[in-house]
């Protein structure tokens, strides 16, 4: 499995605008073949910090996620609203392990 850490900082204004445009974005990745989980995470403490959790069955299905057009539609929206540049932390997953 092929799991991505996005790590996103948005700026306070724009939380609402980020969150609506990130729930078009998850409902449409998790239909994609290859996912196996897109999990939206919002900070308990900064409401501005969150973290998206992606798996894909392999790097091939991750990066067919970023072809797609929800994804350059989501890419586009949010980068206005970002207090930082999002970074995408690639990680091995031990388990499950399928």
């Amino acid at each position: 499995m092929h799991v991505t850490l996005v790590h996103v900082v948005v700026k306070p204004e724009a939380v609402d605008s980020f969150v609506s445009a990130t729930r078009e974005n998850h409902a449409a990745s998790v239909r994609e073949p290859g996912n196996r989980r897109f999990d939206v995470l919002q900070s308990p403490d900064d409401p501005t910090r969150f973290v998206l959790y992606e798996a894909y069955a392999s790097a091939e299905d991750a990066a067919a996620h970023k072809q797609t057009p929800h994804y350059a539609r989501w890419r586009d929206e949010v980068a206005p609203l970002m207090a930082e540049p999002r970074k995408g932390i690639p990680m091995r997953c031990l388990f499950p392990s399928n």
